[in-house]
């Protein structure tokens, strides 16, 4: 009973924060709000403020919290995938997938939705060509998975290298700006919401076999778990969710390394728990971290993923040092 009490009161504050970053993201910028006035622009009266509130930086702040959401689920499922706290969810190169659709995109001129488009279906290409070449004898591990993914994600960062060294200067910086994570061209939150909503939903009724999963496949399966129908359904859920986050967002890493972790070390590792968790501290930080990145040298904006990076880099070392190097 202390341990449930702790989870729910880390859930709650995680729930208020995410409360509070919100709010931050919507008073913060080059138009100066204030809490009266933020709440008399939410009541619906028309300026140039409300606009700037309810059309940008909303829409923004939302999307940010979905990205966030999406890629910390997809890493807690992989590091229980992978039995591995450390594993990533870029691991399994669809995250290279997603940029050479991008660059693709960007290269042809298109922009908003067909950038989208191109994004979402290298994302599911590397997803499909991964799953087929780990799973095409019909053998599952995760080694041969972490293996397949490496090496997809490898060859997808060699025709990244080869678009961008034969792209024009023009288009160059859009290209860089996606690569590194960039919230500023998310558009519509509303889909990647529902992305969220449904990864999480489909996981959540499977974390009892999670919880036997992490502790082992072949303890799970003397304890009646299918473990071959459990790791592909895991490999998907987790799959989709970062690809519908790199489509929206571009590559912004270490939220679904960190984060699971983290949030691991504050509750346990009852999946019950530490999915929705971490679904609200992936997306309270990325939130947050967008905030900093479009108001921290201000009128420019900073690639979101570049923070993401300065803050998860020293973190992760601290993991790492926790671990003595292993697994």
């Amino acid at each position: 009973m202390p341990n449930r009490r702790r989870a729910l009161l880390v859930l709650a504050i995680l729930l208020g924060l995410a409360g509070l970053s919100l709010g931050a993201a919507l008073l913060a910028g080059s138009v100066a709000t204030g809490p009266a006035e933020l709440l008399s622009l939410l009541g619906g009266e028309p300026s140039l403020a409300a606009e700037v509130v309810l059309q940008l930086r909303l829409p923004r702040a939302l999307a940010g919290f979905a990205c966030g959401g999406l890629l910390a689920l997809a890493g807690a499922l992989m590091q229980v995938l992978l039995r591995n706290p450390l594993a990533d969810p870029y691991v399994l190169g669809i995250s290279g997938g997603a940029g050479v659709g991008a660059l693709a995109a960007i290269l042809l001129g298109l922009s908003g939705l067909g950038l989208d488009v191109f994004a979402f279906c290298g994302a599911l290409g590397a997803l499909l060509l991964v799953f087929g070449l780990a799973h095409g004898d019909g053998s599952w591990t995760q080694t041969r998975l972490l293996l397949t993914g490496v090496i997809v994600a490898a060859g997808c960062g060699a025709l990244v290298a080869l678009m961008l060294s034969v792209a024009p200067e023009s288009k160059l910086r859009g290209m860089l700006f996606w690569l590194m994570g960039d919230l500023s061209q998310a558009g519509t939150p509303w889909p990647t919401l529902g992305f969220l909503a449904l990864a999480l939903l489909l996981a959540l009724p499977y974390a009892r076999e999670l919880n036997l999963l992490a502790r082992g496949a072949e303890s799970a399966q003397t304890l009646g778990v299918a473990v071959g129908r459990l790791r592909g359904l895991v490999y998907f859920i987790a799959a989709l969710a970062t690809a519908a986050a790199v489509t929206s967002a571009g590559s912004i890493g270490f939220i679904g390394l960190v984060v699971p972790h983290l949030v691991r070390l504050a509750i346990g590792n009852d999946q019950r728990l530490l999915l929705p968790a971490s679904v609200l501290a992936g997306g309270t930080l990325l939130m947050a971290a967008d905030t900093l990145a479009r108001t921290i040298i201000a009128p420019e904006q900073l690639p979101v993923g570049v923070l993401t990076a300065l803050l998860g880099v020293p973190i992760f070392l601290f993991l790492l040092s926790r671990t003595g190097g292993r697994p």
